[in-house]
């Protein structure tokens, strides 16, 4: 969509919402602040497209992109909001007329107007505070049938979906960098959206990746955001702050005799960017060896999955869904993906979806908090063996007397 019918259709969800929620406010003052904040709202967003494209050079205007991006994430719960309450208004009207003296239609009206913009005001608090705390520790426990004794225990940090750009900047990945170090992993999962934006805007605060420890270093596969932000010029610049990036390949992790896979697959729509680069999990598996004893395929979005489990592979890694980053939008997810968040399976293979370590435009988080996952293979305890009991002889019958 151009921004011209961007813009149209824009001006059209405020104008609903405006006309919906205004008039019905009750007070004039109350009328006069919320018509405020709409405009607000509409004359910032220009900037947060803008931010989303090109690092903001100046502080006003690095200030207006923020205000536009928080107007974003507040419109959009007062838009979904304010069309549930103009269908529970339906309701209403359907009870009343059956029932008249049920409901007060106009008593409803004027509490539901009320009620949509303090609500959409603390759903949006409260989301500002949660998308940008640093992500808490999300633990995970995989079982494994047939795990070696040398694997029991191994460790895979996995950060994704961070979108450093207009709202996070280089301290916000370093305390993430911190957290995922104390975490003493043995190995760590970059599944992409790392970035939103060029290189040359960035670098500086992408830098802290190259601060990242664990046994067995960090691995990264480019997400759909690289290759909006250029991803061959991100690749080059990962491998240069010594994270190991995957691109429809794989490395194999020892431990004693023991054998591990990590492959990782360019983004599930990267062809569509460059034919060369289309996501294979199969190629990613290629000549890996045959008696592994795990693999794991780093692969951002979960789609991936079919694909992948056909390759061969016990356990995807992907992000991509943010595990829809505030309500109602993961229910939407489900419209696009087989998974939004948590550990599940598909067929013989699992699948972790992370619901994301930063956050896409809005900086809002509600109903789906960010995290850093710390996932372990455990062995499948096996079931302990039957025991025979003895057999009993039937009690002798009573002689006659």
């Amino acid at each position: 969509m151009g921004p011209m019918p961007l813009r149209a259709v824009s001006f059209v969800l405020y104008a609903y919402v405006g006309w919906r929620i205004a008039p019905e406010l009750g007070a004039p003052w109350m009328s006069a602040a919320f018509i405020a904040v709409l405009i607000a709202s509409v004359l910032t967003l220009p900037f947060a497209f803008r931010a989303r494209r090109t690092r903001p050079a100046r502080s006003i205007d690095r200030l207006l992109a923020w205000g536009g991006l928080v107007g974003m994430g507040l419109f959009s719960s007062l838009f979904v909001l304010t069309f549930l309450r103009d269908l529970a208004l339906g309701a209403a009207a359907i009870v009343s007329s059956l029932a008249p003296a049920s409901v007060s239609t106009a008593a409803f009206s004027l509490l539901s107007a009320r009620a949509v913009p303090l609500a959409a005001g603390l759903v949006t608090l409260w989301g500002f505070v949660n998308a940008r705390r640093t992500a808490a520790v999300v633990r995970i426990d995989v079982p494994v049938a047939d795990l070696p004794p040398a694997l029991h225990g191994f460790s895979i940090a996995q950060i994704s979906d961070v979108h450093v750009g207009p709202t996070i900047r280089r301290p916000y990945l370093e305390a993430i960098v911190a957290a995922v170090n104390r975490l003493d992993a043995d190995m760590v999962a970059v599944t992409g959206d790392l970035v939103d934006g060029s290189v040359p805007d960035l670098a500086e605060h992408v830098a802290p990746l190259a601060d990242l420890r664990s046994r067995d270093g960090s691995f990264f596969v480019t997400g759909n955001h690289e290759y909006y932000s250029g991803a061959a010029a991100w690749v080059e610049e990962l491998r240069r702050l010594g994270l190991t990036v995957l691109m429809n390949e794989h490395v194999v992790l020892h431990r004693g005799e023991a054998s591990l896979v990590v492959a990782g697959v360019t983004d599930y729509n990267a062809g569509h960017f460059d034919r060369a680069q289309a996501s294979d999990p199969k190629a990613a598996a290629a000549g890996s060896p045959p008696a592994a004893a795990f693999r794991v395929l780093l692969a951002h979005q979960p789609r991936s999955a079919e694909a992948a489990e056909a390759a061969g592979f016990d356990l995807q890694l992907s992000g991509h869904t943010h595990g829809g980053q505030f309500l109602p939008w993961n229910f939407l997810v489900r419209l696009q993906q087989p998974f939004t968040a948590g550990l599940k399976r598909w067929r013989r293979m699992w699948v972790y979806t992370s619901r994301g370590t930063g956050y896409w435009g809005p900086p809002k988080r509600f109903g789906a908090p960010s995290e850093i996952t710390l996932l372990r293979l455990v062995p499948v305890p096996r079931p302990a063996p039957a025991r025979s009991l003895p057999e009993r002889r039937p009690a002798a019958a009573p002689s006659p007397a």
